[in-house]
């Protein structure tokens, strides 16, 4: 059943994985408190500020299933798995027993995770690793890799009518959740786990044999050692968005996960030229895209932002420091200022999940967020940052629930 609600325009920005811990390196301060954010900052003094839990302590902490929430959907009914959602993204259809699953490359050495990434390894050495392991499976009508961006692609399983050797006992873990960690107690387990390892050993020898990715290690760059497999899924059904709540939507992303997301959603999907999931990332193309997608007929745009989820996977606390500040400056401020000029508006900056510095990996737990516009009372808070947000007593234990709030009027 879709809210009743007046036609006004609607920006969601999504600073992935902002939210953290206090931090020595910044004077005791989160990232949050750290960064110079005065266009957040405005928000919260114009509107509210609160606490949300976009993860359930049942699940794995991820952008899929924070993001799931954050979009206004129960994770608990609706999340069948990561990789479906990045099939989704490429055009892959999933039929009746077919499983998706992510295939990162990484770079293991003495038995850890050195990089889940292999050092954002470039598009055209990946394409090629996964086109080794796609050889390597031609004898199965079942196997099927598919290239994506740099270190992230996919593998499928096409049941053809038969049944898959997956079941919800197979587990499996996030490479970056063990940076810097022995791999060999997170090895796929459970139905499927041996076929997935057996695939992984395979992929080793394999990446050492490709001149172009041993190259890289030439060049002082890291290369791919093996593959690793994780997030696998079937497909998700998702009520559409605009059933759901009445509006018209669009994300602007780089990251395959929410561009999945958002086309089982029904939403357009917004390719920005410069925007790169990295820190590099083009912040001020995005901001320009979400004001000229707001100035057509679209009631909703999200716009996410990967670096600052990736400066956690790093460590490095003053890029993400950084990050904070060109999201502020080149995607909140001028969204916000354009919003201002369009009538009744409403805009809201939550994060998915927290991401800590301190274990370079997702987590589990609250996350800030703050929005203003049409309807909503000032509280006057001054600032947006997690300290904020807990004294507020505004706390959604459900995050799937802030959605609704934010687009009913």
């Amino acid at each position: 059943m879709s809210l009743n609600v007046n036609k006004m325009k609607y920006v969601l920005v999504i600073p992935d994985g902002c939210a953290d811990e206090p931090q020595a390196s910044l004077g005791g301060k989160t990232p949050l408190q750290a960064a110079k954010t005065p266009n957040m900052d405005a928000i919260s003094k114009a509107g509210i500020i609160g606490q949300t839990d976009n993860v359930p302590e049942s699940m794995p902490s991820g952008s899929d299933v924070g993001t799931m929430s954050l979009f206004g959907y129960d994770p608990h009914e609706f999340h069948t798995g990561r990789a479906p959602l990045e099939a989704a993204a490429q055009g892959i259809e999933l039929f009746p027993g077919d499983w998706a699953i992510r295939c990162n490359l990484v770079t293991v050495e003495d038995g850890k995770m050195k990089s889940f990434t292999a050092g954002q390894i470039s598009n055209d050495v990946a394409a090629e690793l996964v086109g080794l392991m796609q050889k390597q499976t031609c004898g199965s009508e079942h196997w099927k890799f598919y290239p994506g961006v740099s270190y992230r692609n996919l593998l499928v399983y096409r049941a053809r009518g038969g049944k898959a050797p997956f079941a919800d006992d197979t587990y499996t873990v996030p490479p970056h959740d063990i940076t810097d960690q022995p791999i060999d107690e997170s090895l796929p387990m459970g139905s499927g786990g041996c076929d997935l390892r057996e695939l992984m050993e395979k992929s080793v020898e394999l990446f050492a044999e490709c001149e172009s990715n041993q190259k890289r290690t030439e060049n002082g760059e890291l290369a791919a050692t093996q593959a690793w497999l994780w997030g696998q899924g079937s497909r998700p059904n998702l009520e559409p968005f605009i059933e759901r709540y009445g509006v018209r939507s669009a994300v602007i992303t780089a990251v395959d996960l929410l561009r999945g997301i958002g086309k089982l959603l029904g939403w357009d999907v917004i390719e920005v030229e410069g925007a790169t999931g990295y820190l590099d990332t083009d912040y001020a193309a995005k901001g320009r895209a979400a004001i000229e997608a707001l100035r057509g007929d679209l009631d909703f745009v999200v716009v996410h932002v990967e670096a600052t989820d990736e400066a956690s996977h790093e460590g490095h606390a003053d890029a993400k420091v950084k990050a904070l500040e060109e999201i502020d400056e080149k995607i909140v401020g001028p969204v916000h200022e354009y919003l201002k000029s369009t009538g009744e508006y409403r805009i809201l900056v939550c994060p998915d999940h927290p991401t800590f510095l301190r274990t370079k990996t997702h987590s589990h737990g609250y996350v800030p967020f703050t929005m203003c516009g049409a309807g909503i009372e000032s509280k006057n808070v001054p600032s947006y940052d997690e300290v904020q947000a807990a004294a507020s007593g505004d706390t959604i234990d459900n995050g799937y629930e802030l959605m609704g709030r934010f687009l009913k009027k």
